[in-house]
């Protein structure tokens, strides 16, 4: 294969001799290590990009993730070990702007193949919770907030998700030239499996009672943007966020002027304050995923298993018709 390797640093080997080598988790049970595997190498942040990683690159790839099965990613932090297997792959795959530990590591390693999915599509400033809601912000505000309030949750998109896709394809086949028709093949398959979830999704919400659904955190925005829907999120992009007791009286007034008959919440955060507002405001619960890690108590294998049962919960809370 022709990818260059880089070699671990005095400093970094002394780190793993002293940790072991342990596994990155992968979204599959391959407990092969990230680096110096005779595949094509790459380290992916956090599920949304391992999953492309895995789908793009198939057998030619030998794909981990710095985020463990169950851990919230936004609260990762970069271990020495991690670091070390980092600089013996052959490529990274972050989304900068969701991980802070991930982005320093990345750019601060020697890879020579850096892909960074916020690159690869368009991303938008969804405002804040808390004071505005879609629309309200004057073009000046967002200029000057989307240096340090882009919304990171891209992948939710089918459309940008294929977007990214496409961008990740063409890095695969430059830095693994070798494998390059398989990369294209893999890539066209998995965008015309995105192109069909959209098709599905937006056939399945373009009828419905109400448009608006509550979220634990502010992770559908661009998925609320494709399909004509409003998320209000009880919290802000950062899910570990608490809302402030203004934030729940006007939800729960929302709710009712606008049908809201369901509180989403999700499977890696805790369920605690969108339970209370839904008791509170007389409504049910329910899991929307924001798929970002998946787990034992995921509603499905992999994105698109995912984002099926995302898709019937929404037709359900909905009222879809």
């Amino acid at each position: 294969m022709n990818v260059r390797r880089h070699h671990i640093s005095g400093l970094a080997l002394a780190a793993v001799t002293a940790l072991g080598i342990g596994t990155l988790s992968a979204c599959s049970s391959d407990s092969a290590a990230a680096g110096n595997t005779d595949k094509f190498d790459v380290v992916a942040s956090f599920y949304p990009m391992a999953f492309l990683a895995e789908q793009i690159g198939g057998s030619h790839a030998n794909v981990s993730s710095l985020t463990e099965p169950g851990q919230e990613p936004h609260d990762l932090e970069i271990s020495a070990q991690q670091r070390a297997q980092l600089e013996d792959s052959d490529a990274a795959l972050y989304l900068k702007g969701l991980q802070p530990s991930v982005d320093e590591t990345v750019e601060q390693s020697g890879l020579k193949t850096k892909i960074d999915a916020a690159t690869l599509t368009k991303l938008e400033d969804h405002g804040d919770v808390e004071h505005e809601h879609a629309g309200e912000h004057s073009e000046e505000e967002h200029s000057e907030e989307e240096g340090h309030a882009l919304d990171p949750h891209v992948w939710l998109d089918p459309v940008k998700y294929a977007e990214i896709a496409k961008g990740v394809g063409a890095a695969f086949e430059k830095a693994d030239p070798d494998h390059a028709a398989d990369y294209k093949k893999n890539t066209d398959a998995l965008v015309k499996k995105l192109d069909d979830l959209n098709t599905q999704v937006a056939d399945g919400l373009k009828n419905t009672e109400t448009k608006v659904f509550f979220t634990n955190h502010a992770s559908f925005g661009y998925f609320a943007e494709r399909y004509g829907l409003t998320q209000e999120a009880i919290s802000g992009v950062d899910p570990d966020s608490e809302p402030s007791p203004a934030r729940i009286k006007e939800l729960q007034t929302e709710a009712k002027a606008d049908g809201v008959t369901t509180v989403f919440y999700e499977t890696l955060v805790s369920d605690k304050t969108a339970k209370t507002l839904a008791d509170d405001a007389g409504l049910k619960t329910d899991v929307l995923d924001p798929l970002e890690g998946i787990t034992d108590k995921s509603k499905g294998d992999d994105y698109f298993q995912v984002m099926e049962a995302n898709l019937k919960a929404l037709q359900t809370a909905l009222g879809a018709k």
